[in-house]
C-alpha cells in the first residue's frame, strides 16, 4: 500500500470513531514517524527487571502474571518514547492521572489503531493481539512501577577484574595491526567480533553485554571499551595474544555511552559510562573499571525549568582541550563539562542547549562538539575550549548523525553533516567561525537523500565520498542500500550502492545496511548487513575509490552485526 493509502485508511478509521476520540486524534501533536517508532521501540533491558508492583485501587483489575507480561511489552515497545516512569519523553505522559480519566475502551482505540500524529498502530500492524491491546490499556492505568536504583554497592557486586594489571602483557603479544582492527557489535548474541581489517579474518568473539551500543578505544590505543544496552561495560586488552576481556562491571540497568580520559597527562587513567536507568554517570579507574564516583543527572529541563525524574545520559566524549568529559543529558537538554582532574572535589560546567540531546561528534578542529537534540530538530555546537554554547542550528526532522561527517566545502569551508530519521535531507552545518564566520553555526545547505530512517553518515579525510545509510526506512530497496555522494560534485546528487544485494545472502532476511565505517587508511568502507538472529548476516567491504565491491565477510558467528568501529579512527576521532 502507498503512503497515501495508509494515511487514507487511517483517516477512515478515525472518522468512524466516537467524536471525542476522533477529536483527540486530530489534536494530538505529531511527535514520531514510522522510522522513529522503530528506533524507539528497540527493546529495553528493563523488560526483564523485577519491578515493584503498586496496585492502584482505582485502576482496572490486573493479575500478577498479566502485570509482568504487560511490563515486558511496555519496556520492549513503549518506554523509548514514553519513559521508564511513563512521565513522558519524546511521547506523551501515560500516568494514571491521565489514563484513568480516558478509560480502557478509549485507550484500546489508540493502542490498536495508532494515530496520524505518530502513535504506532500496534494492533492493526499485527505487533499486538486484541488481548494484548486490552492488557496494555489496563496496564497503563496502573501506577507505573519504578525500577530499582543502582548505586555503588550494586556496582561493586558486578565488578570483576579478570586479569589484574600486574598480570597483563608488558608489550604487544600479537602480530595484529591493532590500528586497523574493527570492533563489530553482534547485537543479539551479546558479543563483539574483533575483525582484522587487513586480512578480513575474525580475531576473536568476545562476550559482552546485550546489544553493545558503542565501542571506544583508550588514548594509548591499547584498551577497547564497549557498553551494552544492559549497562555492562567490558574492557578488552588489545595487547594480549588473543585480545579478550580483562575487566567488566554493570553501571546500571540500561545504558548507551562510555569513553576514557584522553587529555595529556591523563591518558588511560579514567573511564566514564552513562546510564539510561538510573539516570546517572559513573567515573571508574581506567585500568580496572573500579567505580570511583557516581553522579546523578536528575534535575530541571533547560526550557520550562521543570523537574525531570529520568534524564538519560545519551552520549559522552572526552575533550581534547581540557581534562574534561562532555556528558550529554537527553531529557533536560544539558551538556555537562565534567572536570576529572580532581574527582573528589568534582567540578562541572552546565551548558544548556535544547531538550532531547542524543549523539554527535567533533568538528574538524575537535574544538566543537556537534550534538543532535533530536526531537527538537536542532544541532547544538558545544565549545570545549571556552566551555560554552557556541551556536544552535535548526536542521531537519529528528537528526541522527552517529558521529556525523566532516569535510571542507568549496564555498562554506569546513562543514559537519548529519542525516535524519524523520526526513530525506542531509544537513550541512558551517563549523569555522574564524575562516568562514558568515557561515558558522548555520544550516548552509540541504542535500536530498534516499529518504528518512537514516542512522549514520560518514566520510574520511582521505576520501572524496560521503556515505549515508537508511536502515530504518520502510522500503526494503532503501534500507538494503546506501547513498554515496561525490564531495567534489555534491550537486550531482547521490549514487546508490546495492550493499544488501552484494552481500549475497542465501535467505530472505531484512538485510538492513547500517553504519558505514572506513578502515585506517581511508580506502575501504565497511557496512553491516543486518538480518534477524536466525537469518544470515554479513559485512560488506567496498573500495572507496571505485565504489565497487571488494569483499564480503561471512561467518555463522556474525549474528546480527550492527555497529562497527575501526580502532584508529575511533581513537583519533576521525570522521
Amino acid at each position: 500500500m502507498s503512503k497515501q493509502g495508509k494515511w487514507l485508511s487511517g483517516a477512515i478509521v478515525i472518522a468512524s470513531l466516537p467524536l471525542a476520540i476522533a477529536q483527540a486524534f486530530a489534536e494530538e501533536p505529531k511527535h514520531v514517524g514510522e522510522a522513529e517508532a522503530k528506533y524507539q521501540a528497540g527493546g529495553s533491558p528493563l523488560a526483564d527487571v523485577d519491578l515493584y508492583k503498586d496496585t492502584n485501587p482505582d485502576a482496572p483489575k490486573i493479575s500478577k502474571a498479566e502485570f509482568d507480561k504487560a511490563r515486558n511489552i511496555y519496556f520492549q515497545r513503549c518506554a523509548g518514547c514514553h519513559g521508564v516512569l511513563r512521565k513522558g519523553a519524546t511521547g506523551k505522559p501515560l500516568t494514571p492521572d491521565i489514563t484513568l480519566a480516558r478509560g480502557t475502551e478509549y485507550l484500546k482505540v489508540f493502542i490498536k489503531y495508532g494515530s496520524p500524529a505518530g502513535m504506532p498502530n500496534w494492533g492493526t500492524s499485527g505487533e499486538l493481539t486484541d488481548d494484548e491491546v486490552d492488557l496494555m490499556a489496563r496496564y497503563i492505568q496502573q501506577t507505573a512501577p519504578t525500577p530499582p536504583e543502582f548505586g555503588m554497592a550494586e556496582m561493586k557486586q558486578t565488578w570483576k577484574v579478570i586479569v589484574p594489571p600486574a598480570q597483563r602483557p608488558t608489550k604487544k603479544m600479537n602480530n595484529y595491526n591493532i590500528a586497523n582492527v574493527f570492533s563489530t557489535t553482534l547485537r543479539d548474541s551479546g558479543e563483539v567480533a574483533l575483525i582484522d581489517g587487513d586480512t578480513k579474518k575474525i580475531i576473536n568473539i568476545v562476550k559482552t553485554g546485550y546489544a553493545v551500543h558503542i565501542s571506544r578505544i583508550s588514548a594509548s590505543g591499547r584498551y577497547l571499551f564497549v557498553i551494552g544496552r544492559d549497562a555492562r561495560v567490558n574492557m578488552i586488552d588489545m595487547w594480549m595474544e588473543k585480545p579478550d576481556n580483562v575487566a567488566e562491571i554493570r553501571i546500571g540497568l540500561e545504558a548507551r555511552s562510555v569513553d576514557t580520559s584522553k587529555f595529556k597527562g591523563y591518558e588511560d587513567k579514567l573511564a566514564i559510562a552513562g546510564a539510561y536507568w538510573p539516570p546517572q554517570f559513573v567515573i571508574m579507574n581506567g585500568d580496572t573499571l573500579e567505580p570511583l564516583k557516581i553522579v546523578s543527572t536528575r534535575g530541571l529541563t533547560v526550557d520550562t525549568q521543570e523537574y525531570h525524574p529520568e534524564p538519560r545520559v545519551a552520549s559522552i566524549v572526552a575533550s581534547h582541550f581540557k581534562p574534561e568529559f562532555v556528558v550529554n543529558v537527553k531529557e533536560t537538554g544539558k551538556t555537562l563539562m565534567v572536570d576529572y582532574s580532581d574527582i573528589t572535589n568534582l567540578k562541572m560546567t552546565e551548558i544548556g542547549s535544547a531538550r532531547f540531546l542524543h549523539d554527535g561528534g567533533w568538528d574538524l578542529s575537535k574544538r566543537y562538539f556537534m550534538v543532535a537534540a533530536n526531537q527538537s530538530n536542532k544541532i547544538a555546537a558545544i565549545d570545549a575550549k571556552e566551555g560554552k554554547l557556541a551556536g544552535m542550528v535548526e536542521v531537519g526532522k529528528i537528526p541522527h548523525p552517529g558521529r556525523g561527517a566532516n569535510f571542507v566545502h568549496p564555498k562554506y569551508g569546513p562543514v559537519w553533516a548529519t542525516g535524519h530519521l524523520g526526513d530525506e535531507t542531509i544537513a550541512l552545518v558551517g563549523t569555522d567561525p574564524k575562516g568562514h564566520k558568515q557561515y558558522a553555526w548555520k544550516l548552509v545547505e540541504n542535500l536530498k537523500s534516499q529518504g528518512g530512517g537514516s542512522l549514520f553518515i560518514k566520510t574520511h579525510p582521505k576520501s572524496n565520498h560521503l556515505y549515508v545509510d537508511n536502515p530504518l526506512h520502510p522500503e526494503a530497496k532503501v534500507s538494503q542500500s546506501v547513498a554515496v555522494y561525490d564531495l567534489k560534485n555534491l550537486q550531482a546528487g547521490y549514487k546508490v550502492l546495492p550493499i544488501g544485494e552484494w552481500a549475497g545472502l542465501k535467505d530472505d532476511g531484512a538485510k538492513r545496511v547500517v553504519q558505514p565505517e572506513y578502515n585506517k587508511d581511508g580506502n575501504e568502507v565497511w557496512f553491516s548487513v543486518w538480518s534477524a538472529k536466525d537469518k544470515e548476516s554479513a559485512i560488506v567491504v567496498v573500495d572507496d575509490k571505485t565504489l565497487q565491491l571488494k569483499t564480503v565477510i561471512k561467518d555463522p558467528k556474525l549474528i546480527t552485526p550492527t555497529g562497527h568501529f575501526n580502532v584508529y579512527n575511533t581513537q583519533h576521532d576521525v570522521y
